[in-house]
């Protein structure tokens, strides 16, 4: 049996992915006989709600000079992030003289709202060529993994901070206490804590299972966090649900009696119990639903295989890693992947070893069907690739379901 990473509980995972490479972990052809691998099980702690990876990956190996994902890259998270850092501000930054930290600051596409507006900032980026494009920008970087040392480093040459904010990054970490113990150091006594990632809830009504990945130590609902957080003597007081990657919950959290706690928290407290997510049976019908998605998946691949039609991956993400190593699915399948980002070109998908092409391939001869890899950004993505459906492409899908769109 493994131990809960929160309470020490022992839990039992409800659902294997197998064996999988490192998400992120886009490689040459060179590099296939050293690929690593671990073992994706995914576990319910029925003693305080969370949801959970059972074996972990070493940081360094996800987290490193050569982590091949930019912030930047998307028009529309920044925009998103310029309206988080403006929340921020508005609601919970004092006149005088604040100051703000994020964790997983990446290429400071959140920070560079703050800097713009004079406003003293910390980043703390653990991947060090990503940190040095945040400091190019004149964003203030450090590059090193946040923890309770590093918070009291950061209390020594700055004080205390007026909010501590992530996205995207606090599911990342897998010694959370030592995290939240350096939150208690770092904020001032009416100092807040403000975070979003991809929302449990969502994942379990969506079927969306390619968040389940390395990077993804926790998956997070609102019942959880609470718990989490009132370990370290803090209480939820605002969760507001978030249109990006998937369905995302921002929380907002306080030591315990600091600040009024919105209505919204009991209303999505009650959305949960009536959900399931802190019911064992409720993993059990997802383990099911991920199943059934697969094979309607693999069917459908195979279905345009023998009727002689092109199927190209759209956007190398991570997500996609765990979809085409649980289902089987390669370069039979999948004739290559196209993607923007220079640092995944010319490589190949981890585990199963997809071709990543530079999208200028896509544009000059479109595929019959394009696997929507980046559903999240279905949106953006859409209305960017008007061209493709004049031309007679289709979209696949697997999100919430598997179709052609």
């Amino acid at each position: 049996m493994k131990k809960c990473l929160i309470c020490s509980a022992e839990i039992k995972p409800f659902m294997s992915f197998g064996k999988m490479p490192i998400a992120n972990g886009f490689l040459t052809e060179e590099q296939f006989k050293d690929e690593p691998f671990f073992k994706l099980d995914v576990a319910f702690c029925e003693s305080c709600k969370m949801t959970q990876l059972t074996e972990l990956v070493d940081r360094e190996k996800m987290f490193h000079e050569n982590y091949a994902f930019f912030s930047s890259t998307s028009a529309r998270m920044g925009e998103h992030f310029k309206g988080f850092a403006g929340f921020v501000k508005e609601k919970y930054l004092p006149a005088k003289d604040p100051f703000v930290v994020e964790i997983g600051s990446n290429d400071g596409i959140m920070l560079r709202n703050f800097a713009e507006a004079g406003i003293k900032h910390l980043g703390i980026e653990p991947s060090a060529n990503v940190a040095q494009v945040a400091r190019e920008k004149g964003i203030n970087t450090v590059c090193e993994f946040f923890d309770e040392a590093a918070a009291k480093r950061i209390v020594a040459a700055n004080g205390q901070a007026d909010a501590f904010m992530g996205a995207n990054v606090m599911c990342h970490i897998p010694y959370m206490h030592s995290v939240l113990a350096g939150i208690e150091a770092l904020l001032k006594p009416q100092g807040v804590v403000v975070f979003e990632d991809p929302y449990l809830g969502d994942i379990l009504e969506k079927t969306s299972y390619d968040q389940i990945y390395d990077e993804h130590a926790f998956y997070f609902s609102a019942v959880s966090v609470s718990a989490m957080f009132e370990r370290h003597g803090f209480e939820l007081i605002d969760a507001l649900p978030q249109d990006v990657h998937g369905g995302s919950m921002r929380y907002v959290l306080a030591r315990k009696g600091a600040r009024k706690v919105s209505a919204a928290v009991a209303a999505i407290l009650k959305k949960e119990e009536a959900l399931g997510v802190g019911r064992p049976e409720t993993y059990e019908r997802f383990r099911l639903n991920v199943e059934a998605s697969k094979a309607a998946l693999v069917k459908m691949l195979k279905e345009l295989k023998m009727a002689r039609k092109s199927v190209v991956g759209y956007a190398a993400t991570s997500k996609s890693t765990t979809v085409f190593n649980y289902c089987g699915i390669g370069p039979d399948l999948v004739e290559y992947i196209s993607d923007t980002t220079p640092i995944k070109q010319g490589k190949f998908s981890p585990g199963v070893h997809i071709p990543v092409r530079p999208y200028s391939e896509f544009k000059a001869k479109y595929p019959d069907y394009a696997l929507l890899l980046g559903w999240n950004h279905a949106r953006e993505i859409m209305a960017n690739e008007k061209d493709f459906k004049k031309a007679g492409g289709k979209w696949l899908v697997y999100v919430p379901k598997v179709e052609i769109l």
